[in-house]
């Protein structure tokens, strides 16, 4: 039989064992980074998307001490790179920037193999950038966007604007403005900006909700004319641009955003240390400088701020989508 001695000895060693799981789960936090850091861009090299990651990357790897490693995980309207992310260890080496498609994509895709709330620790809300509402600029009788919409209501179903895809923010900015205007125009679903510009610049369509980043050099050359921009507030980039608000339609606002987020069961203090490397890597010249080249807008934000902007942003998009009956092409 054990003695009362022998008992309370084994009692102690089956606690200490107890709390070693605790304890080693705190210790990637408190040796954290200790290696690279994988930053997953759910979309190819060449965009808005990736020019962020890339360029706040460099600098916050600087900051924590270990470099940033971007991998670029496209397809599926940025699921593919959600959905390997999500299911990433939480231990800080993983995390993904995404955009106003991490809002959208549940009532468009109507099942998804990740949740966008319950599986990802939001981090910061890093920029946003505007979309413009343009149109070829040999359109002689188009100078406002009062101008779009009185043509449409004159015209009903016969105009038409372009985007990169249904689903895509270029989409809902169109959405939005069809809505507020109560208008009927054509929605025209290309695969990309790209093939959508050129049929602008060619005169297949009439408008289109383009991308700062991809109209400027349009509308800079005069091939494209500016009508206004999509953002509650004028674009640093744009300036003389109006909103859309201010050019006719009071209450528009579709804001494009970009933002970060890590595996759910990321430790709070390495989101933190990620969050304050990220902001601070803002302020550096060459970041700002090079956000003023693709037309971000730096916003930055609290993880706290951040979900809360996820869930807003979720609840809009999902009840607009379902009104309007949005599908995938």
């Amino acid at each position: 039989m054990m003695t009362k001695r022998q008992t309370l000895a084994l009692l102690a060693c089956a606690l200490a064992s107890a709390t070693l799981p605790a304890a080693h789960a705190q210790a990637p936090a408190a040796s954290w980074p200790s290696k690279p850091i994988r930053w997953v861009v759910p979309f190819p090299p060449g965009g808005a998307m990736d020019a962020i990651a890339r360029t706040l990357g460099e600098k916050a790897g600087k900051t924590l001490g270990q470099p940033f490693v971007i991998e670029n995980k496209p397809g599926a309207g940025g699921n593919i790179g959600a959905d390997y992310v999500a299911k990433q260890p939480g231990d800080g080496y993983t995390l993904m920037i995404t955009s106003i498609g991490m809002a959208t994509n549940k009532p468009l895709y109507g099942k998804l193999s990740y949740d966008p709330i319950k599986d990802f620790a939001p981090v910061s809300l890093l920029a946003v950038v505007p979309n413009v509402l343009v149109t070829n600029a040999t359109q002689p009788d188009v100078k406002t966007a009062k101008d779009v919409i009185a043509a449409a209501r004159k015209t009903p179903g016969k105009l038409t604007y372009a985007s990169a895809g249904n689903g895509t923010s270029i989409h809902l900015a169109g959405e939005v403005f069809t809505s507020l205007a109560q208008v009927d125009m054509l929605h025209v679903p290309y695969k990309g900006s790209g093939p959508a510009v050129s049929d602008l610049l060619g005169g297949q369509v009439n408008y289109m909700f383009d991308s700062i980043t991809s109209a400027r050099p349009h509308i800079e050359s005069g091939k494209l004319r500016a009508l206004g921009v999509t953002t509650a507030k004028r674009s640093k980039t744009l300036p003389n641009v109006p909103t859309l608000a201010e050019a006719g339609l009071p209450g528009y606002e579709v804001s494009p955003w970009f933002a970060v987020f890590m595996p759910a069961a990321t430790p709070k203090d390495i989101v933190a240390k990620v969050n304050s490397a990220l902001l601070e890597a803002m302020k550096d010249p060459d970041v700002v400088k090079r956000f003023e080249t693709i037309g971000a807008e730096p916003v930055g934000s609290t993880p706290e701020e951040m979900a809360q902007h996820l869930a807003r942003e979720s609840e809009r998009w999902t009840k607009l989508i379902q009104e309007r009956g949005i599908k995938l092409d």
